[in-house]
C-alpha cells in the first residue's frame, strides 16, 4: 500500500510492518499545512505518536529521499524516561532501517563512554533523556549546531519531573531556524509557555477526540477495607488471568512487598521501580514479552514508555496522584486498537477523591464488587472447559499413554485428575475480610 506525503523508503517500512492505514495523529502531522512547520501536538498515549513524529521529521532527515551524509545530528528527540527513549529508538530503527539512518541513544544508566563514541562516529538521529543529553552537550560530545528538528516527547511529563533547566539548555544550543515539535498528552500552562519561547507560528494539532482517549479501556472501581487491598489484587489477577498485567504502587517499598507476596503465592511476577538498574529493567520487560512472567509490579516509572503488546490489565493498587497520572498509567493497556481493563482499588475512605478524579479525567467507570473465591471458581470452570474442549493435534505416543491410563482408571477419574492437575498450577483465590457490599 502507498501512503501519501511519505518518502518511498518509509512507505516500504510501514507496509512491511503491516500498516494498512495511518492513525489520526500520523495523518495530521504529514498533512500539507503541517509540512515544515513547528507543531504542538496533543495525542493520547497509544495513538501512534512515535511513528507520527518519525514521519513528520522525514523531510529534515532524508535528502532527496536518501539519508544525509552529515555527521552532526539532524534530529534530536528528548524523552522523560529511559524506557520511553529506548522505545522511541526501537520504533525509529525499523521505520528508518531501509534508509540507512544511524540512530544514537543516550540515556542515564547506560555506558556514557560508549554513547560518546557512537556520537563521535556520526548519527543522523539522537534520542535521549534530558540529563544525559545535557551531560554530553557540556562535554562537547553532542554537537547540535546543524540540528534541523528538535522533538520533545511527553513534554508535560518532563516539566513535571523538573527538567525545565535541562530542556532550555539543550534547546538554546540548537540553531535558530530548526523546527520544534512538542508532543504532549496534556497542555498545561508551562507547556504553552515553552511553546511560545521556542516555537514560531506553531500549528496546533489535537487528535485526542479522534483517538478515542478511553475508547479501548474499560475502567472499573472496587471499594475495599484497607486490610483487604492485597487480597483484592490476588482475586482480580485470578479473575482476569490476563496474558500480561501491570500493578501500580506508589513507592519502591510497596513494590518490593507486593512482588514478594505474589511470588510466594505462585504468580510469575517481576518488579520495576527506580531502584532497579537499566539491565534489571530490560530483563524484567523481556520476561514479560517472552511470557516467562505475566505480572509486573511497578511504580510510576513504568507509567510511560513501556509498550507490551499483550498487556490487557492495569490495576491501580495505590491511587495515582491525579487524573493525568491515572490516564498515563491506564494508557499502558488499550493500545493500537486492542481492548484493555483498568481497575482502581479504592479504600472506602477515599471514594470521594476517586469520584472527583474520574470526573476530572472525563472517565466513566463501573463500580464493582471485588471478585470472590466463588466468582473465580466459576470463571476457572468456564476457562478449563474451553481449554479442554479446544481441538488439538494428538500424537500416537499420547494416544498410547491414554490407552494405558484407561486400563487402570475410569474415564471420569482420568478427567478429574486432569482437572486437579490444571487447578494445582493456579494460585489460590483469597477470602475477603469484607464482602464488598459496604458503601
Amino acid at each position: 500500500m502507498t501512503f501519501e506525503n511519505i518518502p518511498p523508503l518509509l512507505d516500504e517500512a510501514l507496509t512491511a510492518r503491516g500498516y494498512t492505514a495511518l492513525t489520526p495523529v500520523q495523518t495530521a502531522v504529514i498533512a500539507e499545512e503541517a509540512i515544515g512547520r513547528d507543531l504542538v501536538v496533543s495525542a493520547q498515549t497509544g495513538s501512534g505518536k512515535t511513528v507520527a513524529f518519525g514521519l513528520a521529521m522525514a523531510p529534515q532527515i532524508l535528502d532527496g529521499g536518501l539519508v544525509s551524509l552529515a555527521r552532526e545530528p539532524a534530529a534530536l528527540i528528548i524523552a522523560p524516561t529511559r524506557e520511553l527513549a529506548l522505545q522511541v529508538s526501537r520504533e525509529l530503527m525499523w521505520l528508518y532501517a531501509k534508509a540507512g539512518v544511524r540512530i544514537a541513544t543516550c540515556v542515564g544508566g547506560m555506558d556514557a563512554s560508549k554513547e560518546r563514541r557512537t556520537l563521535n562516529q556520526g548519527a543522523q538521529i539522537v534520542v535521549g533523556t534530558p540529563g544525559r543529553l545535557r551531560d554530553h552537550l557540556e562535554r562537547g560530545a553532542l554537537d547540535l549546531s546543524a540540528l534541523k528538528v528538535a522533538i520533545l516527547d511527553e513534554a508535560d511529563e518532563m516539566l513535571d519531573m523538573g527538567f525545565r533547566e535541562e530542556l532550555e539548555e539543550i534547546l538554546n544550543a540548537t540553531p535558530e531556524g530548526r523546527r520544534t515539535l512538542l508532543f504532549s498528552a496534556t497542555m498545561p500552562k508551562p507547556i504553552v509557555s515553552l511553546a511560545k519561547r521556542y516555537q514560531h507560528d506553531a500549528l496546533r494539532i489535537s487528535t485526542v477526540g479522534e483517538d478515542r482517549g478511553h475508547g479501548d479501556i474499560s475502567y472499573q472501581v472496587c471499594t475495599v477495607a484497607p486490610p483487604d487491598i492485597e487480597n483484592a489484587v490476588v482475586n482480580l489477577l485470578r479473575l482476569h488471568e490476563a496474558e500480561t498485567a501491570i500493578l501500580f504502587c506508589a513507592t519502591r517499598e510497596n513494590v518490593r512487598r507486593l512482588h514478594a507476596s505474589l511470588t510466594e503465592r505462585g504468580f510469575n511476577v517481576v518488579a520495576l521501580s527506580g531502584e532497579h538498574s537499566q539491565s534489571e529493567r530490560n530483563q524484567a520487560l523481556q520476561a514479560l514479552r517472552d511470557q516467562r512472567a505475566r505480572v509486573c509490579v511497578a511504580t510510576d516509572v513504568a507509567a510511560r514508555g513501556i509498550d507490551l503488546p499483550n498487556l490487557s490489565l492495569v490495576v491501580h493498587v495505590e491511587l495515582p496522584r491525579d487524573a493525568e497520572g491515572l490516564q498515563h498509567r491506564s494508557g499502558r493497556t488499550g493500545r493500537a486498537g486492542r481492548k484493555g481493563t483498568a481497575v482502581l482499588i479504592v479504600p472506602y475512605q477515599r471514594r470521594k477523591r476517586v469520584e472527583s478524579m474520574l470526573r476530572g479525567a472525563k472517565i466513566e467507570a463501573d463500580w464493582i464488587k471485588v471478585p470472590t473465591a466463588a466468582d473465580i471458581r466459576a470463571k476457572d470452570h468456564d476457562r478449563l472447559l474451553e481449554t479442554l474442549l479446544a481441538p488439538v493435534e494428538v500424537e500416537d505416543e499420547d494416544r498410547a499413554l491414554g490407552a494405558k491410563l484407561l486400563e487402570t482408571m475410569s474415564p471420569e477419574d482420568i478427567a478429574a485428575a486432569l482437572v486437579r492437575v490444571h487447578r494445582s498450577k493456579m494460585p489460590q483465590a483469597e477470602d475477603m475480610l469484607d464482602d464488598g457490599s459496604r458503601e
